[in-house]
């Protein structure tokens, strides 16, 4: 993913892991895809299969909206991308927890992302400070 962004953006701590959770988030939906894509014996497909997309949609759209925060001057409209964050982070957490319960054996990179995730939100809470 290429943004034509100003040098200081991508020397961002907290967009460089959100960055890293978009390039771990697409190789682990791209692992257990391969696993979950067959249908079963009753000719049904597995509902863990639409997580592996919702873990890309939403780490896709952490950098965006970091992107947007850092370039808002209103505090109130840059409070609302922190609010988008949270909300990313904890749906993209909900999904990991939800894809440990797959047939997979992807599902042993999960606990990776998660401890991302985490590592994001911490970067993110001392970036929210450093910003407003």
């Amino acid at each position: 993913m290429n943004y034509n962004l100003p040098l200081h953006f991508s020397e961002l701590p907290v967009y460089q892991k959100a960055m890293d959770i978009l390039v771990l988030s697409r190789s682990i939906s791209t692992y257990l895809n391969q696993d979950l894509k067959y249908l079963n014996a009753d000719g049904s497909e597995d509902p863990h299969i639409y997580f592996t997309g919702d873990i890309i949609q939403q780490s896709t759209n952490l950098a965006p909206q970091i992107i947007n925060a850092e370039q808002e001057s209103c505090s109130d409209k840059k409070y609302k991308y922190f609010e988008s964050l949270d909300r990313l982070t904890t749906r993209l957490y909900r999904n990991c927890k939800r894809l440990e319960m797959a047939n997979s054996d992807g599902r042993d990179y999960l606990p990776i992302l998660r401890g991302e995730l985490r590592k994001f939100r911490k970067l993110k809470h001392h970036w929210m400070m450093m910003t407003l």
